[in-house]
């Protein structure tokens, strides 16, 4: 019975001083706002510093999310879903690799689509170089390429004028051929007037049917040059009079489906040739990565900077607090005279420090965001929005109040109340 008795008033008393507690923090927080209320000008300007640093955030987040998306279509063009398989060698000595020479063929080709149907398009590669004849007595040593038709897919070739060859002009050996650009206007002046004029190869006749280019600049990676032609590969082999193709390029449906696949190339096409032979498979996927985490690390450093400014917002909201301190001086010693608490004295202000720190952080995200969605709903760029950026911003802004509200805060509480009411 004692030990019921002693329990309620103990239990009542925790509940008194809870109450007390809440019915402290909510008189904290309408002393705040009625602080804000009597000097609005300086709440606004002072929030205003946060707004232009939350705001920077978020447009940082977007800029680079949005040029991180466009490297990344850029190299995808180049054909980041493809595999690239030559031969690299074989033999102990430098005579057993000439004399026992493994090179591809287009039965290695075939083997692989046999085995992995998720191969989408498939082409061989056969260079060589012949001279050109550009008129005026000019003649040019011009790199060509037998290739089968799906190679336009492979490497997203553009075919602004005329047309690419087909599985009929490669079946029926015809001596067409789609050339470059550059080769096309050094060649016949324009590329629409190069569409159904003739060039000799070898001394064969050959008719241009189409005109092509590259989607995006390639820095190097394809072995198409400048001045290229590009031929069907079952016309080059009367050319090379041989069976080898210098590459053969696989392109998989999607760049995940890239790692496996190079290693399943690979193995399905050392089964077919002497264990010797070398061969390797070259994907664009680590320059993918690459264009990626340096994407992320500008980003991050992009973030950083505009954390300097949230910083000087920072700044902004101590010297603001300080001065308002200081000239509350006086209102701090009548509150400690009628009992408050260095807590509650502390809480106060730091509470202001806060508010003035998440009004504008939130401002900020509203202006940071509306930016990007704007430029979504009228008009047909999609920019990134990341709601991480939202996140850092929010949790910076708060972060700032409380690191930089907690020196004007600790001052006021500190104040003597005698000294605080002698203050005029």
């Amino acid at each position: 019975m004692n030990t019921t008795e002693q329990t309620r008033p103990s239990s009542f008393e925790e509940t008194l001083v809870s109450a007390h507690r809440t019915m402290m923090l909510s008189e904290i927080l309408k002393l705040a706002i009625d602080s804000f209320k009597a000097a609005k000008t300086r709440f606004v300007l002072t929030a205003l510093g946060m707004v232009i640093g939350t705001a920077s955030v978020i447009l940082v987040v977007t800029i680079g999310m949005t040029g991180r998306q466009y490297i990344l279509e850029l190299i995808q063009k180049f054909g980041t879903n493809s595999v690239e398989v030559e031969y690299a060698g074989g033999g102990a000595t430098a005579a057993e690799r000439v004399r026992y020479s493994d090179f591809l063929t287009r039965d290695d080709e075939q083997a692989v689509l046999a085995q992995l149907p998720d191969v989408m398009y498939s082409s061989p590669v056969m260079d060589m170089h012949d001279p050109i004849s550009f008129g005026g007595g000019v003649v040019k040593d011009t790199l060509v390429l037998g290739v089968s038709p799906q190679y336009q897919f492979i490497h997203n070739l553009l075919v602004p004028a005329g047309r690419f060859f087909d599985d009929t002009d490669e079946s029926t050996h015809q001596k067409c051929a789609v050339v470059s650009e550059a080769f096309a206007k050094e060649r016949f002046g324009t590329s629409d007037s190069a569409i159904g004029r003739t060039f000799e190869i070898s001394g064969i006749p050959f008719t241009v049917i189409g005109v092509f280019k590259m989607s995006v600049n390639d820095f190097g990676q394809s072995e198409i040059a400048d001045q290229t032609i590009l031929i069907p590969y079952s016309v080059v082999r009367y050319f090379t009079g041989t069976e080898r193709v210098n590459q053969i390029y696989f392109s998989m449906r999607s760049m995940d489906e890239v790692p496996d696949a190079q290693k399943d190339i690979i193995r399905i096409i050392k089964a077919r040739h002497r264990p010797d032979s070398v061969y390797k498979a070259q994907t664009l996927k680590e320059l993918l990565d690459l264009a990626d985490k340096s994407a992320q690390a500008l980003t991050a450093v992009l973030v950083l900077v505009a954390a300097v400014t949230l910083a000087v917002g920072g700044v902004g909201i101590m010297n603001i607090m300080l001065a308002n301190v200081r000239s509350r001086i006086r209102e701090i010693g009548i509150r400690k005279a009628l009992g408050a608490t260095y807590r509650e004295i502390k809480l106060q202000f730091l509470a202001e420090a806060l508010i003035i720190s998440l009004t504008g952080g939130v401002a900020g995200t509203i202006v940071g965001l509306a930016v990007p969605l704007s430029i979504r709903l009228f008009t047909d760029y999609q920019l990134p929005i990341s709601i991480w950026s939202v996140i850092i911003a929010l949790t910076a802004a708060t972060v700032v109040g409380v690191v930089f509200g907690t020196v004007p805060a600790t001052r006021a509480a500190q104040l003597d109340p005698v000294d605080a009411l002698k203050y005029e």
